[in-house]
Formats: structure tokens, C-alpha cells, sequence
């Protein structure tokens, strides 16, 4: 997810080039017209907004953020179906962008496996979860094949793996960690962290950012809005884990910061996949968000690092 986190200001942005207005693109759009459009000169920069729609995104937070709540705590019995079309519909994103690459990722193993790791760890748990992994990659590299007319194109093979690895494998962390004890707070923990890590980047980005984080993968990264993301994720790491668990307040020190970082690699990295296979969103679902792969990628690393990181510290 290329994420508003850390966004600099709008006088120091400059306008993206006439190739790269071409390249990013969402998943299943036309090609834009390039027309008269002129790179700006060097030097110069071009005023623009925010980059998407506020409201918008405001509103689908509330309204996402709602739901978790509810499946969570009202609804405690919905919270793996919850789970499961996340992580189906991030699945199917994830196929569909690898396509756009040239792969041919056999999309129904990948969804059904994607489903069959959701229940088996409800189930099983990571016992389960390791087991579901393993027939989803042998299922994968079968279908291929056949489709393939008994040749194996390991690229596409490897897309699969990498799509399951992903997108499903680390996202079911996050019913591991619901199935422990206090697991709805535990659960908050994995996923306001990161939330906190973009609202706090971008408020800190646009107010003060001046220092261009990584410009070649997420140009609207600062460092400003890094620490900005810092202070506002350990405060939530404090608070969630003394007044939901009672846990000791530097078991949050040492946790918000990590998943910070961590959630920043994954927005990192997602917007890295996306600038190699030319798209801009993975996906159009959530206006001023893109798709729910966009608005869950850094959730999808934070879970099992949560998940270690209270095995290692508060066991």
C-alpha cells in the first residue's frame, strides 16, 4: 500500500512524469491518455492535494473500522468470517495483480486455499495453518501444470506460493493471536498499530516533511512523517496493552516500534510490487483507499510479529 503515512507537503511533491502517469494505473483500468502532458522542469515543483479523496477515506475507515469493532466485541462469532473475506478478497487482488506482470497465477487453488487456511486455523490453529499451506503450494504447482499441458512454468508457480504465502499465511496470524487469551485486544494490537503508523505519518508528513524517506519507491514517505508514525504507534502499543491486558508499559515501548517499522517495510513493499507491475492501486473496492490489499498489506506483517513478540515477552 502505497500509504498516505509520512506524506510530504504539497509544495515539495513534484508531478509525476508522463511515463509513470501512464504506468499507475488501478488494476483493470484503461490506459491513460498521455496527451499534451508535460514533465515539470527540473527544480520546479507542482502543487497538488492530499492525493486522494479525504472524505472518502475517512468515511470507509469509520465504517471499517466499526465493523471490526463489532465483529470483535458484539458479534464475537463473526470475527473468522470477517477474517475470511478479507483474506479472500486481498487474495484475489493479489492474483489479479500479479497478472497484470505477465504471470499466470491459477487463481481458484489460491482462493479455495486461501479459505481452507482461514478454517483450518480457526480449527486447528498453526498446526492446521501449516498443514493448509503446504496443500495449497502442492495443489498450485498440480494446477499449473496441468493447465500447462504437463509443462510446469515455475514463474507462475512461484507467483501462487508467493500470492498464499502473503496475503492468507500471514493474515491468519491474526486468528491465531484472537484464539488466545484476551484475544480481541490482542487482535486491536496487531491492527490499530498500524493504523496509527499512517494516520500519525501523515499528519506528521504534511505539517513538517521535508526529507524524502525512500523517493524512488513511495516519493510521499518523509522522514518527519516516520517519526511522527513512531510517536503516535508506540502510544497506542502503551495504551492498548496497560489498559486492555494490564500488561507493564515497557512491553509497549518495546512492541509499538517494532511494528511501526514493520509496517512501514510492508507499505514499502507493497509500493515497490505495484511501481514493478505498473499499477498504482491493487484494487478499486475502497474509495480513497484503493483495494483491501492497499488498506491491510502492513497489517499483514504486523500480525505474526505481534504474535512473537508477546510469545517472547509476556508469554
Amino acid at each position: 500500500m502505497e500509504s498516505p503515512a509520512g506524506e510530504l507537503p504539497a509544495a515539495q511533491r513534484t508531478a509525476p512524469s508522463t511515463l509513470e502517469a501512464v504506468r499507475e494505473r488501478p488494476v483493470g483500468a484503461p490506459p491513460r491518455a498521455v496527451g499534451s502532458a508535460v514533465a515539470p522542469r527540473e527544480g520546479t515543483a507542482k502543487r497538488r492535494g492530499p492525493g486522494r479523496n479525504l472524505p472518502a477515506a475517512i468515511a470507509v475507515g469509520v465504517l471499517l473500522v466499526g465493523a471490526l469493532l463489532v465483529s470483535l466485541f458484539v458479534l464475537p462469532s463473526t470475527f473468522v468470517l470477517f477474517a475470511g473475506l478479507t483474506l479472500a478478497l486481498g487474495s484475489y487482488e493479489a492474483v489479479r495483480a500479479l497478472g497484470t506482470g505477465g504471470l499466470r497465477v491459477p487463481q481458484s487453488p489460491v482462493l479455495v486455499g486461501a479459505l481452507g487456511m482461514v478454517v483450518s486455523t480457526a480449527v486447528y490453529g498453526a498446526d492446521g495453518l501449516v498443514i493448509a499451506l503446504a496443500v495449497a503450494v502442492c495443489v498450485v504447482l498440480v494446477w499449473r501444470a496441468v493447465e500447462a499441458g504437463g509443462l510446469l512454468t515455475l514463474r507462475d508457480v512461484a507467483a501462487g506460493v508467493f500470492a498464499l504465502a502473503w496475503v492468507p499465511f500471514l493474515g491468519c496470524f491474526i486468528l491465531l493471536l484472537h484464539a488466545r487469551e484476551h484475544g480481541a485486544i490482542l487482535v486491536l494490537l496487531a491492527l490499530l498499530v498500524p493504523i496509527a503508523n499512517d494516520t500519525g505519518g501523515y499528519i506528521a508528513g504534511v505539517l513538517f516533511g521535508s526529507h524524502p524517506m525512500a523517493p524512488g519507491i513511495s516519493p510521499k514517505k518523509s522522514w518527519e512523517g516516520f517519526a511522527g508514525s513512531l510517536v503516535a504507534g508506540t502510544a497506542v502499543a502503551v495504551a492498548t496493552l496497560v489498559l486492555g491486558l494490564g500488561a507493564p508499559w515497557w512491553a509497549g515501548m518495546i512492541i509499538g516500534p517494532v511494528l511501526v517499522i514493520v509496517s512501514t517495510g510492508g507499505d514499502l513493499s507493497e509500493s515497490l510490487l505495484k511501481r514493478d507491475l505498473g499499477i498504482k492501486d491493487m484494487g478499486t473496492l475502497l474509495p480513497g483507499h484503493g483495494g483491501v490489499l492497499d488498506r491491510v498489506d502492513s497489517m499483514l506483517l504486523s500480525a505474526p510479529v505481534t504474535y512473537i513478540l508477546l510469545e517472547l515477552l509476556l508469554p
